[in-house]
């Protein structure tokens, strides 16, 4: 990978990360319930996948 399409990984990870960083807190203040879990879950995976992102930014 050039160093150009690693730097928008890298972004797009960071911005997928934030997102659910938003999403949690969202979740955790806002909802309750079986909705509270279900936006944690979504935000779990989405952390998930930007930490895929960026690992896959520094291979």
């Amino acid at each position: 990978m050039d160093p150009m399409t690693k730097m928008w990984v890298s972004l797009i990870a960071i911005l997928i990360m934030g997102l659910s960083v938003f999403l949690i807190t969202f979740a955790r203040t806002k909802t309750k319930g079986v909705l509270r879990g279900a936006l944690s879950l979504v935000a779990f995976v989405i952390m998930v996948v930007g930490f895929l992102g960026g690992m896959a930014a520094l291979m």
